[in-house]
């Protein structure tokens, strides 16, 4: 089938840049696992391709598939999300601009900011996105690239998109989110007025914890170009492996995000009842500060919570290493639950700055399985403590 932007999401997800092999009628596209191209005499290519730095058919179908999801023009698809990120600021900033992130991101893209741009020139501030008041005090000085994301990472803030965009618009601001934590079947933030959109698509998109990539989409003409440009120039481009990968996990994203969802939302249940628990933060909860604007532009929650032990690092730590189902690990968005300690494990870059996260706290990335076990795998972990 031809899929149209009036179908809805799950037929998108799986149809969208999924057309069937046209020679054999292979209901799955074939991997495109080639270097290079036969020319049909010198400039004369067969479908545009010539060399696979500078495109590939299972890019550009996976490519096609999240531009339909995100409902954005164009997406490019890049080896991971920082490699996205990095095109993107170097196609955006010139030294002397300046950059406003909020005060609590994912540490790599701060790192990516800090250590990387801000030595080339870029000037870099954090501010509290969910705090109007702070908002507006950021544009008093010119701002060039106003960078969200939401829900955050990893105290879980929601960000109203389309309050911010208009703000980062009416100031003349490139206004992008960062949407690994939600996915596009949880949200789209071009909807919202968003500029770009940016995943990890190591994450959810992928979903099985067995691919690195990442993905920019837009409806940005002129910033597709450049960044289509740079990638090529560089070489930051996805293999076709990867891509198939991707875009295999996609097909699933619906039901999985809704799964992921549920499971999250009873363990967040749970935990805020425990005494043993200082805070839970997770946008699906009633008392959650950003609930009402989680409401008005998600579909869902989504998997991610984080908790703040009563009793401290020490706790945090040991509930930490403590679990058996939910695994120790970095990363995020797979079938399986995963337990971090940002303070030292995802975000070890932003220790002694601003966007430091406290010590008490634990995130759980809440996978697939029965929430009875995970459920009770958690109050097992406490227990021991």
């Amino acid at each position: 089938m031809t899929e149209t932007p009036s179908h809805g999401f799950a037929t998108r997800a799986v149809h969208a840049g999924q057309e069937p092999d046209p020679s054999f009628g292979s209901i799955t596209p074939p991997i495109h696992q080639t270097s290079t191209y036969v020319q049909d005499g010198i400039g004369g290519l067969r479908g545009g391709y010539e060399y696979g730095r500078s495109g590939n058919p299972t890019r550009t179908a996976l490519e096609v598939q999240v531009a339909a999801l995100e409902q954005g023009t164009d997406a490019i698809a890049f080896a991971s999300g920082l490699a996205a990120e990095d095109v993107l600021l170097r196609a955006a900033l010139k030294p002397g601009d300046r950059v406003v992130l909020g005060d609590d991101a994912y540490g790599g893209t701060y790192r990516l900011l800090k250590r990387i741009h801000e030595p080339l020139g870029v000037r870099l501030d954090t501010v509290d996105l969910t705090d109007p008041a702070a908002v507006e005090a950021a544009f008093t000085e010119p701002v060039r690239l106003l960078w969200v994301e939401t829900p955050t990472n990893p105290l879980m803030k929601v960000v109203d998109i389309a309050a911010l965009a208009a703000v980062g618009h009416a100031h003349g601001a490139l206004v992008v989110v960062d949407n690994t934590f939600a996915s596009p079947a949880l949200q789209q933030p071009l909807r919202h007025g968003a500029d770009v959109v940016v995943h990890s698509a190591t994450k959810y998109l992928g979903g099985h914890s067995d691919v690195l990539g990442g993905v920019l989409v837009t409806s940005d003409a002129e910033l597709t170009e450049q960044v289509r440009f740079l990638q090529f120039a560089a070489g930051a481009v996805l293999a076709p492996f990867e891509a198939w990968l991707l875009t295999r996990g996609i097909k699933t994203l619906d039901v999985r995000m809704r799964r992921h969802t549920e499971n999250a939302t009873a363990i967040a249940a749970q935990l805020a009842a425990d005494p043993r628990v200082e805070r839970v933060y997770y946008p699906g909860l009633p008392d959650h500060p950003g609930a009402d604007i989680a409401a008005r532009q998600m579909s869902g929650a989504g998997g991610m919570l984080s908790v703040a032990l009563t009793g401290g690092e020490r706790a945090a730590r040991a509930l930490a290493e403590g679990t058996r189902i939910f695994a120790l690990a970095e990363s995020l968005g797979g079938v399986e639950s995963l337990i971090g300690y940002p303070s030292l494990m995802t975000h070890a870059s932003v220790r002694g700055t601003p966007l430091a996260v406290p010590e008490n706290v634990v995130r759980l990335s809440v996978g697939i399985e029965d929430v009875a076990d995970l459920q009770q795998d958690l109050a097992d972990a406490l227990d021991r403590i």
